[in-house]
């Protein structure tokens, strides 16, 4: 019985794919600019995401008057976004002409031969712009699949007005082992925790892990598998620490992304968090009281002179290959997302810091808005100082294995359970093998 509704299940889905392809050639509904010119299809999980891309078609149709674009942007839950994707590109019927892919799913579609098309021919004339690591993580045999948002870069977000009542200075905090002293320091003489640590998610030990120098992370520079690891061991070990010695906490709601969470820290509950550069967007949405007393930093490194950033997140835009009009899919693509216009815009309109470094010191990036009025004027300061230390992360057929494993029961029974570091990685590794 169960086999036959999962089947069911299946058949319904491939079903109302092939109609949404259908539906796609026989109708204009639901396109941009009065059906006028090329169609593109978008589907995202973002719902600002697409805002995006409708703007950056607008701006497109008043450049490019001969050569207009009409977008047809479709915004799906995160899960059913890659599904229905999946789906539509392994069955040959119904993927739109472009899609965003997050970076945890995207090692699903570089699997065998991958049904998304080569980018390289649009990202060739910008590559020496762009942070390579940003694009190595949605490439495969040296083929680019995919173009980002942003850097994504790794920080710590401090707590000035916590800092200071405890007396510590975050520009005095070197190396992990300066932050693990003044967390004690912040809790002795405040009562506050120097931080907070994801246990349902990854973005507390997945930064930490590829700071650590050389080609390997969560996956080896092969795609294998690389939790037991010693250095990674360590990491894991250091968190567990932290915890068992009241400097850092559980999240509030088990993640940085829980409504928990956000009212624990808006109320000054803990002294710091490191998080992407992207998490700019839930302080200034989630944690109004938190204005002018939140600085940015770049994350302490294993040991002085080690890299001080990672690459963290992100969102791979892909042109499928059932895109009816491929050449203009990755041109638009390229204008939204790769050129000094689409870079200034992400800043602007997104607040996620561009994969374009030569944008950085632009007067555009420095103009008033939400974000400098929150953290201040000088936010890209810190990418500049660390824009040469910010590591790449390895994405490969794994990927999304490993995330989940960390994700549901690495750091929980870790830094909840309290379960012996190694064991608990050497019992994920043995399972995902």
């Amino acid at each position: 019985m169960k086999k036959s509704m999962f089947a069911f299940l299946v058949m319904l889905l491939v079903f109302s794919v092939f109609l949404a392809g259908c539906n796609k050639d026989s109708s204009n509904s639901g396109y941009s600019n009065e059906g006028k010119g090329t169609k593109v299809e978008l589907w995202t999980f973002n719902e600002l995401h697409g805002q995006y891309y409708e703007k950056m078609a607008e701006m497109w149709n008043e450049e490019n008057p001969d050569d207009q674009i009409s977008i047809k942007v479709n915004t799906y839950p995160y899960e059913d976004l890659h599904n229905k994707l999946l789906v539509a590109l392994q069955s040959g019927k119904g993927a739109p002409d472009i899609s965003d892919i997050e970076i945890s799913k995207f090692g699903n579609f570089l699997k065998g031969t991958p049904q998304i098309l080569p980018l390289d021919d649009v990202v060739d004339p910008e590559r020496e712009n762009v942070v390579q690591s940003r694009l190595d993580i949605y490439s495969k045999d040296g083929v680019t699949y995919g173009i980002d948002f942003h850097v994504g870069a790794a920080v710590i977000y401090y707590n000035k007005e916590i800092m200071d009542k405890a007396g510590v200075n975050p520009d005095d905090i070197v190396t992990w082992e300066d932050f693990k002293e003044a967390g004690k320091m912040v809790v002795e003489k405040t009562g506050i925790p120097m931080t907070t640590l994801d246990v349902e998610d990854q973005w507390s030990f997945w930064p930490q892990v590829a700071q650590l120098e050389g080609n390997d992370d969560l996956l080896d520079h092969n795609g294998n598998v690389n939790l037991t690891d010693p250095r990674i061991v360590d990491v894991l070990k250091y968190q567990q620490e932290l915890v068992k010695e009241g400097i850092a906490i559980p999240a509030p709601g088990n993640d940085h992304h829980a409504e928990e969470y956000y009212g624990f820290m808006n109320n000054g509950g803990a002294a710091s968090v490191w998080m992407p550069m992207w998490y700019m967007g839930r302080f200034t949405d989630y944690m109004p009281d938190l204005k002018g007393k939140i600085i940015i930093r770049p994350m302490p490194s294993w040991k002085e002179g080690s890299p001080r950033s990672a690459g963290m997140g992100g969102t791979g835009t892909v042109v499928t290959n059932q895109s009816e009009h491929p050449e203009f899919a990755k041109k638009f693509l390229a204008y939204a997302k790769l050129s000094k216009e689409g870079n200034i815009k992400i800043w602007q309109l997104l607040g996620f810091d561009p994969i374009r470094t030569d944008v950085w010191e632009l007067p555009e990036l420095k103009e008033s808005n939400q974000f400098t009025e929150y953290f201040g004027p000088n936010i890209f300061d810190t990418l500049l100082e660390v824009e040469d230390e910010i590591e790449g992360v390895n994405i490969g057929e794994k990927t999304p294995d490993v995330s989940n494993a960390v994700k549901t029961t690495i750091l929980f029974q870790t830094l909840i359970d309290r379960k012996d570091p190694q064991q608990v990685l050497e019992e994920a590794q043995k399972e995902l093998e």
